[in-house]
C-alpha cells in the first residue's frame, strides 16, 4: 500500500481504472473531475454489468463520512445508471452511520485493507457481494 499512498488522487483513481481492466473490466474511463457527480471511474464487468465507482484518497486513520456515502448514494445508479456501485478509499474505515447507508442501498464500501487485497491481486468480483450491488441485472456494454 506504501505505492499508492505515495499517489495524489488523481493518480489513484486511474490506478484504480487499472485495476478494474487487469480484472477484465471493459470501456474503463476515469471521470473524476469537478463536477463528476461521485462517478470517478465507469466501466462494465464482464459480465455486462455497468460499474460505477467512487475513489476517495484518505489518510489512513481518516474514516469516510456518512456525508460522503450520501453524495454517491444519491447519484450512482439514478445518474449514472449503475448496477454496481463501488466506493473505494484508502482510509482504515467508514463511520457507522456510512457503512449503515452503503448496506441499505446496496453500495460496496471497500476499505484500506479490502483495497490492499485487491492490489495484491484479488479478483475484484470476489470483492463484490453475489447476491447484492445489482445482482442478476445485466447490461450491455454501450
Amino acid at each position: 500500500m506504501m505505492e499508492v499512498d505515495a499517489l495524489t488522487w488523481q493518480e489513484f483513481e486511474h490506478y484504480v481504472a487499472d485495476l478494474c481492466r487487469r480484472d477484465g473490466c471493459t470501456k474503463v474511463v476515469v471521470s473524476g473531475k469537478r463536477g463528476d457527480l461521485g462517478a470517478d471511474v465507469i466501466g462494465y464487468l464482464a459480465d455486462g454489468r455497468k460499474l460505477v465507482i467512487q475513489c476517495k484518497k484518505y489518510a489512513p486513520e481518516r474514516s469516510v463520512s456518512s456525508q460522503d456515502m450520501q453524495k454517491f448514494v444519491g447519484t450512482a445508479r439514478l445518474e449514472h445508471g449503475a448496477d454496481v456501485a463501488l466506493f473505494v478509499t484508502t482510509c482504515r474505515s467508514f463511520t457507522k452511520a456510512a457503512l449503515g447507508l452503503a448496506m441499505r442501498q446496496d453500495i460496496v464500501a471497500l476499505h484500506r485493507d479490502l483495497l490492499g487485497s485487491w492490489v495484491k491481486g484479488a479478483h475484484l468480483e470476489t470483492l463484490i457481494p453475489l447476491n447484492g450491488s445489482g445482482g442478476g441485472t445485466r447490461r450491455q456494454p454501450a
